[in-house]
């Protein structure tokens, strides 16, 4: 073979080792690589978590493994899915009318009905359950139904009646709406002290306002910092609605413990948790299981140092919390108690907060604000379509078309009750919630308040071992109180509300006799052989 053919072979072969080492370092550097990826994720989930943490999450997710093996298996199936349809029934039968004397509209009318029809099978549907429709007058509700009087009943249909077919959606059609959506957010941008530049929209209610601050907080995130593996850092009393914007959305959460004292998020592992992924820290002013505090102070020195957001959710606390110091009642009590810290934007870390109208604000239902500290900010929640067939698309929030008659109708509250009115009603709810407190602390060993909570909020544990608070709760039922059951610890809730004052000594005095009857209870297992396994 001639010398020249031998040499081309070898630089053939030369090169074709020298590719497959390029292809072979190639594979290597991508599997290490990836390697490296997982394991600073793992790392940054280890830190956030700690190892036992982190060993609950595991043992976890085997269990769930296992669980899901041992439904596949026929028998086990059967049982599970009789069990289930047994269940499905059981919730039914509660809360589907059934019976003779019910009537069901499955499909439309061949003609028209009347409003007078229209009204009496309306009347007849509330009494459908064996109940009434207005047992929420009762005042034995905590909670849920945030009614201002029938003054603003008058007031919110009246503006709903004026404006029922407006929508925001074309403020050229409907001017009035889009101002008074505009001032709605500057008179709550003021109650919370927000700066010269601070902005905001409407909502549905405070689940679409945490959604919106969560998708900015990740939009803003991958823009300006290149983030696309977002993470948020909340704590196990922070709302659902956190851990839902962030399912919808793709971020990673993680959730720190609560001080079991002072119910407030711990700081250390709030810091321990942060990592260059994070765009957000969340506290709340008050949460919704015991209505305390987060310490916003000391979570805006964290923001700030790590240039990332800090949202306050003030859903709960709405038209309450920024009442408090000029009601006089934000340094709490002579012994200490309930006192407010600073939580508004006058925290200089804070960047958003949200707030329910609809809640202590007393406006209609589906009405919210989410706040941004900057114009700047506040883009990265909009969603715009330029090159749409139909024409330039752009909607503020998660809605296209909205009810402009619930934004009239809040508007025309807000204006009727002015600061005169809610610092009333912010007097009498939280004295309301602060002589529920005082008289389970000083007068029913059996029980103790979770925290301090500083507003309309207070929620009761049980210290005496024989004595289950979520058992003093069914036993609140039984007297036609509809009370929050809570976990961790097993506790019930109670929010204060307008309706709720008028009905306070009846509540305390039910809730001494739950306690005498379960006292008595206790002593009559006690005292019969056996009848402990019975009850």
């Amino acid at each position: 073979m001639p010398v020249t053919t031998v040499s081309a072979v070898k630089s053939s072969l030369a090169q074709y080792v020298s590719l497959l080492l390029t292809l072979n370092n190639a594979k290597s550097g991508l599997f290490y690589y990836i390697l490296l990826l997982q394991v600073v994720k793992a790392h940054r989930h280890l830190r956030a978590r700690g190892i036992t943490a982190s060993v609950k999450d595991i043992y976890t997710w085997i269990s769930q493994q296992i669980i899901h093996l041992i439904l596949r298996m026929p028998s086990t199936r059967q049982k599970v899915t009789a069990q289930m349809d047994k269940a499905k029934l059981d919730i039914e039968d509660r809360l589907v009318p059934k019976g003779a004397n019910v009537t069901r509209h499955l499909a439309l009318p061949s003609e028209g009905q009347s409003l007078e029809w229209i009204l009496q099978e309306m009347d007849k549907m509330d009494t459908e359950m064996g109940g009434s429709g207005n047992s929420w007058r009762e005042g034995k509700l905590s909670g849920a139904v945030y009614h201002g009087g029938d003054d603003l009943s008058k007031i919110i249909v009246a503006a709903y009646s004026r404006y029922c077919v407006s929508n925001p959606l074309h403020p050229e059609v409907f001017p009035a709406i889009r101002k008074m959506e505009a001032e709605i957010v500057a008179m709550c941008l003021k109650m919370y002290r927000g700066p010269s530049d601070s902005t905001g929209t409407m909502t549905s209610g405070g689940t679409e306002s945490i959604i919106m601050a969560v998708k900015t907080y990740r939009d803003w995130a991958r823009a300006i910092k290149g983030i696309k593996e977002p993470e948020m850092i909340i704590s196990t009393t922070t709302h659902a609605a956190f851990d839902k914007g962030a399912a919808y959305l793709g971020i990673k959460v993680h959730t720190i413990p609560i001080d079991s004292y002072t119910r407030q998020v711990n700081i250390k592992l709030v810091k321990r948790a942060i990592n260059s992924n994070t765009i957000l820290l969340v506290g709340s002013c008050v949460n919704f299981p015991d209505g305390n505090q987060d310490d916003i102070e000391a979570l805006s020195v964290l923001a700030k140092k790590n240039k990332i957001g800090l949202h306050v959710d003030c859903c709960l606390g709405s038209f309450i919390v920024p009442f408090l110091e000029p009601s006089g009642l934000a340094k709490g009590d002579s012994k200490g108690r309930y006192k407010l810290t600073p939580f508004d934007f006058s925290v200089d870390g804070v960047t958003s907060i949200s707030c329910d109208t609809h809640k202590y604000g007393f406006a209609p239902k589906g009405t919210s604000v989410i706040m941004y500290r900057t114009a700047e900010l506040r883009r990265f929640q909009y969603y715009v379509n330029p090159t749409w067939p139909g024409g330039v698309y752009a909607s503020p929030s998660m809605s296209g078309s909205r009810p402009g008659a619930l934004i009239a109708g809040c508007w025309a509250v807000m204006q009727h009750m002015g600061t005169e009115g809610y610092l009333a009603s912010c007097r009498e709810i939280v004295s309301a919630a602060r002589t529920i407190a005082d008289a389970i602390t000083d007068d029913i060993p059996e029980l103790y308040i979770l925290g301090n909570p500083p507003a309309s909020v207070v929620a009761f544990a049980s210290k005496h071992p024989s004595v289950d608070a979520l058992e003093v709760g069914d036993g609140m039922g039984r007297r036609g109180w509809h009370l929050n059951g809570l976990s961790s610890p097993k506790s019930v809730h109670i929010a204060c509300t307008v309706r709720v004052i008028s009905t306070l000594v009846d509540q305390m005095a039910n809730l001494f006799s739950t306690l005498l009857f379960l006292h008595r209870l206790i002593h009559v297992v006690a005292s019969v052989p056996g009848l402990h396994l019975l009850a």
